[in-house]
């Protein structure tokens, strides 16, 4: 029997697991990236001897405590990545000496919360208790749930009964109801500064399982930052016997009888294989690579409702000092501004720096790579462009920052920023 082949579209996270899995099951598997290297938008850049890491502040499963560590373990993840637990998830401040620690540990963390607010025992009680559930029990994965046959999904429902239950409860309530309860106004708002890192609407139950994972020291971070955690499941689909093609951007996927069976480039050459797998992301796949052939009314109102993803601002900066005063924080300190700024567009009221003070390798030695994401309105920066004022705005925002830096120093309790080189890494 010949053996079977798999194009995959995308050197992602996502195409080179595909990869990699396609290749353990015995597919000879190759995959087309438009870009020069892995990784897609988990990616680093090198400037001046700092890396600027574009992303993974933390990973789901890093710890062997949960069933999606597995899947970390057969990419080539772990060991081979060094994982950092973090001492808090963030710290926020308040416009006074307040603080609140987002503790990892969920006893610290309860007790912390109870400590700022004896008014809101009762709900701080009902949060911790949902979060303890989330660490108890763990879906596994040793299936899809397609494949699941029905004595399989009895002895899943009847064992980890608690689990759906909170899930089930827990996904109804959005973290902006929950934190309504609470009638300290500083635990109130520290809480929905952390929910403003992730969506408007994130549910509790989302909010849950990321404490839970960081209780149970399965939300770290791969010490080398995002291109690294990228390069270690390309070298693991390499390994395999896999091969990838830099440079080359898709440009159509072929179909034949409704099936597909190959690629087109952009250079016009075509490539052939039993199977195709795009993880391009859905729009260009299912419009351009496609021609919106294969849409139905359902994929299509869909797309036309699907909120545009936020657009942002990376201030990445390279401090010549370390920081070791400062905890470990998965999110960075969020910081209360006294007086709100517009940059780029859009009123600031906090700013969030991330200290890399916990990954040597990202910075020189003796110093510390530090970043700030801020929101942005893309039609900003686009007008900015087309009037050629794109590059002179983004000097201005980074010396904002680097200003506002310093109005926040009261949580540096050694040096403040001021007495030290800071220089923006990248524009």
């Amino acid at each position: 029997m010949s053996e079977k082949s798999i194009i995959v579209i995308g050197a992602g996270i996502a195409g080179l697991s595909a990869g990699c899995y396609g290749q353990m099951n015995g597919y000879r598997v190759q995959i087309y990236e438009q870009d020069t290297r892995p990784g897609g938008l988990c990616t680093s850049w090198e400037r001046n001897g700092y890396t600027i890491s574009g992303g993974v502040a933390f990973l789901g499963g890093s710890g062997p405590h949960t069933q999606i560590h597995r899947v970390w373990e057969e990419l080539g993840v772990v060991p081979a990545l060094r994982m950092i637990d973090y001492d808090y998830f963030g710290i926020v401040e308040g416009k006074g000496d307040e603080k609140f620690y987002f503790h990892a540990d969920l006893d610290r963390l309860g007790q912390h919360m109870k400590d700022i607010a004896p008014e809101d025992n009762s709900s701080i009680d009902q949060f911790i208790r949902a979060v303890r559930i989330f660490t108890k029990y763990q879906l596994p994965f040793e299936k899809a749930p397609e494949l699941l046959t029905l004595l399989d999904k009895m002895k899943l429902f009847f064992t980890h009964l608690p689990l759906f239950r909170a899930m089930g409860k827990w996904k109804k309530v959005s973290v902006s109801q929950f934190v309504a309860r609470f009638k300290n106004p500083f635990l109130r708002n520290s809480l929905l500064e952390f929910k403003a890192l992730f969506s408007d609407d994130l549910p509790m139950a989302m909010l849950n399982l990321i404490f839970a994972w960081s209780h149970m020291k399965s939300a770290g971070y791969p010490q080398g930052g995002a291109l690294e955690f990228s390069r270690t499941i390309e070298k693991r689909f390499l390994d395999s016997g896999g091969d990838v093609k830099y440079r080359a951007r898709v440009e159509k996927v072929l179909v034949e009888d409704g099936r597909a069976v190959g690629i087109r480039l952009a250079d016009g050459t075509e490539y052939h294989a039993d199977h195709v797998v795009s993880a391009a992301d859905g729009r260009t796949t299912l419009f351009h690579m496609l021609d919106g052939k294969f849409n139905s009314k359902e994929i299509d109102s869909f797309y036309e409702e699907l909120p545009v993803a936020q657009s942002v601002i990376l201030v990445a900066l390279g401090i010549s000092r370390q920081f070791p005063e400062i905890p470990h924080s998965g999110i960075g300190l969020i910081f209360s501004l006294k007086t709100p700024v517009k940059i780029g567009g859009i009123e600031i009221k906090t700013l969030r720096p991330m200290i890399y003070n916990y990954d040597p390798t990202l910075a020189p030695e003796g110093k510390t790579y530090l970043r700030v994401v801020l929101s942005a309105d893309y039609d900003y920066w686009k007008n900015l462009q087309e009037a050629g004022k794109y590059r002179e705005e983004k000097e201005r925002v980074a010396t904002t920052v680097i200003d506002l830096l310093e109005q926040c120093q009261r949580s540096f309790k050694s040096e403040p920023f001021s007495v030290v080189k800071t220089e923006p890494l990248s524009h």
